[in-house]
């Protein structure tokens, strides 16, 4: 396994998967937090105003996904997520949309409706690599542990195959009684 760490706002760290990939970036998230600092004012904001604020992290991120989306390549994510929702999870309901616009998949699914979902969120890379994302001792999102063990990638697909296929469209979720609690 590798570890890496490094600018995690925008592309960050992820750049290099998202355009060696040829045919998928599948994410699976199933924190109901994250500690990311490119988004803690945009949250702050959102909280106090409810107005959804751009970044340039949010910038460079659509920029990626539209980039690979352009080449034929599928960028997706389930968010595995508690009901009620956390204020994190809110505030990504609200602030998708420029993801969905740049051509990221998102299904959202209730985290009583997963069955057993993984402990750790990874991205999968053309179903053969596994970036999994790391925390430090306060919650922090730090780095990737990055793999190609293909019994781990395997498991990894199985997951994400189970858990997509559950979850619920972006815009469908939004107006679900899910998100409404």
């Amino acid at each position: 396994m590798r570890a890496i760490t490094g600018e995690l706002a925008g592309e960050g760290i992820y750049a290099e998967y998202f355009r060696a990939a040829f045919s998928s970036a599948v994410h699976v998230e199933v924190q109901d937090n994250y500690g990311v600092p490119d988004e803690y004012e945009p949250l702050a904001r959102w909280r106090d105003t409810g107005e959804i604020v751009e970044t340039d992290g949010g910038r460079q991120w659509a920029a990626l996904v539209a980039e690979t989306t352009a080449r034929g390549v599928t960028v997706a994510r389930v968010r595995v997520v508690t009901v009620p929702h956390s204020e994190y999870t809110g505030w990504l309901l609200a602030a998708s949309a420029p993801n969905a616009a740049a051509g990221e998949q998102i299904r959202w699914l209730p985290r009583h409706l997963a069955d057993t979902p993984p402990a750790d969120d990874y991205w999968l890379f053309d179903e053969s690599t596994v970036a999994f994302n790391t925390v430090d001792g306060d919650g922090d999102t730090v780095g990737l542990a990055v793999t190609t063990d293909p019994a781990i990638a395997e498991l990894c697909v199985a997951a994400w195959n189970r858990l997509w296929s559950k979850g619920i469209d972006h815009t469908t979720y939004l107006e679900s009684e899910y998100a409404t609690r």
